[in-house]
């Protein structure tokens, strides 16, 4: 919704709304927010709302802290969960710096960036992602345990599905607030779920994303549950995913749908779809950014592992849903609902335009199982695997020029250096595992 900056003021005091959250993110993907009250509501539409920007993680030194948050006017929504009476709203923001320049650090303006890139060849990014998540009970302080009443498995539904009745205030709440819900559903693990909600512009599906997240997070806590993101919570089940669905449009038209082209895709899906395959290995430590991410990345859950793509094979890293003319879209599997979605999107942007422009051709269609194949199946077949752990996913992040520069120096350095302090901490840290198989025998 296109709004003006008198829109939003005639809005906030005629809607009885008292309170506006301004949120931004931080490289990592966390939502921050500062709160201002209606008296502030001139200072918001202007620009005026000042952060210190030194206090973010990845944003800016002590010495050049101050930082001011632009709102984007069409992201304006009233918070459905809170109280109906002196309502609160939020703006999702761009940073900026005090000479009115944008701030490079800032996730948002990284995405958007990307964006202009295929803007300028005439292309429109459009995503729609998938979001898995757990409902966990919770313990007598409120905190989180890896418990569930839940006995449903794959589509079942209650009474055995306990969580029916959140993913439906989910649902509804998010409508209030403007999505376009698909289908809800349960997924295969018990207490996992998965809402999908409509495609949209690249930018408008990573705020949907950071939305989604606050707002099952919120419904749960509000049911005494908590609602977790994190792609492996529990060792012996399936993880949580967030499969995302790429189309380009240009002039209004999917650029990967040709109906003369062999399975109905274009010379320019194939070449996306092989600039993704080559890139994916670099720019997993962005898609698949924790220590845990790559517990999910494991053959035996159905989470895809291995560079493969195909038109129906689920096992495969890209699949290619049957839906065809204007429909048409690449499905990237590996991506984990913990990751920087700003991020995420502008890096799987990059690796298939690149391969668009050097007009790169997929390796061949892998139709059978790639999980039931020995690991000389594999290497017959010229199948790689992703990185295996962490640091792997880093180290080849730092060597791939193509996502270095979508990213920009400031994010790169800061990204990547909290990322390997995540992983000195981890690789340091005695687990329950190590005390359980070592203590009595050693």
């Amino acid at each position: 919704m296109k709004y003006t900056k008198e829109d939003i003021v005639r809005m906030v005091n005629e809607e009885d709304i008292e309170f506006i959250r301004l949120q931004f993110t931080d490289i990592f993907g966390q939502l921050k927010n500062v709160a201002v009250t209606k008296s502030q509501i001139e200072k918001v539409v202007n620009n005026q709302i000042m952060i210190d920007g030194s206090s973010i993680e990845g944003f800016t030194r002590i010495h050049e802290s101050d930082q001011y948050l632009h709102p984007d006017l069409s992201t304006f929504a009233v918070l459905p969960w809170m109280p109906a009476k002196r309502k609160t709203a939020r703006l999702i923001c761009n940073v900026y710096n005090p000479d009115g320049t944008p701030f490079i650090g800032d996730p948002r303006y990284v995405l958007k960036h990307t964006l202009d890139r295929a803007a300028k060849l005439g292309y429109t990014f459009n995503v729609g992602p998938e979001m898995e998540f757990f409902l966990f009970e919770t313990d007598e302080k409120g905190l989180p345990t890896t418990r569930t009443a839940d006995a449903a498995s794959y589509f079942d539904m209650a009474p055995i599905d306990h969580g029916g009745d959140v993913r439906r205030e989910i649902c509804l709440m998010l409508e209030e607030m403007g999505f376009e819900i698909e289908a809800s559903h349960h997924e295969v693990a018990e207490g996992q779920h998965e809402i999908d909600f409509k495609y949209a512009d690249a930018l408008t599906a990573a705020d949907n994303i950071s939305t989604f997240r606050m707002a099952v997070k919120t419904i749960a806590q509000s049911h005494g549950l908590h609602a977790t993101f994190m792609p492996k919570p529990v060792f012996g089940i399936n993880g949580s995913g967030m499969h995302v669905n790429m189309s380009l449009s240009k002039d209004g038209k999917n650029i990967f749908f040709d109906p003369e082209g062999e399975k109905g895709l274009s010379k320019e899906a194939y070449s996306f779809i092989a600039g993704v395959l080559e890139h994916v290995r670099s720019f997993a430590a962005i898609t698949n950014p924790l220590v845990n991410s790559y517990k999910r990345l494991v053959p035996g859950y159905e989470a895809p592992c291995y560079l493969a793509w195909s038109a129906s094979n689920r096992s495969a890293l890209i699949r290619i849903p049957a839906a065809r003319g204007q429909s048409t879209r690449v499905e990237l599997r590996c991506p984990d609902p913990a990751c920087n979605p700003y991020l995420a999107l502008a890096v799987c942007l990059a690796a298939g335009l690149d391969g668009m422009e050097r007009g790169l051709t997929p390796p061949a269609e892998i139709t059978e199982n790639i999980f039931t194949m020995t690991e000389k199946e594999r290497k017959a077949h010229g199948i790689a695997s992703l990185p295996g752990n962490l640091l792997e996913a880093v180290d080849l992040l730092e060597q791939d020029k193509v996502i270095v520069d979508t990213l920009g120096d400031h994010v790169f350095e800061s990204y990547t250096a909290g990322k390997r302090a995540e992983w000195d901490e981890y690789r340091t840290r005695v687990t329950d595992w190590e005390r359980q198989r070592y203590m009595i025998v050693y």
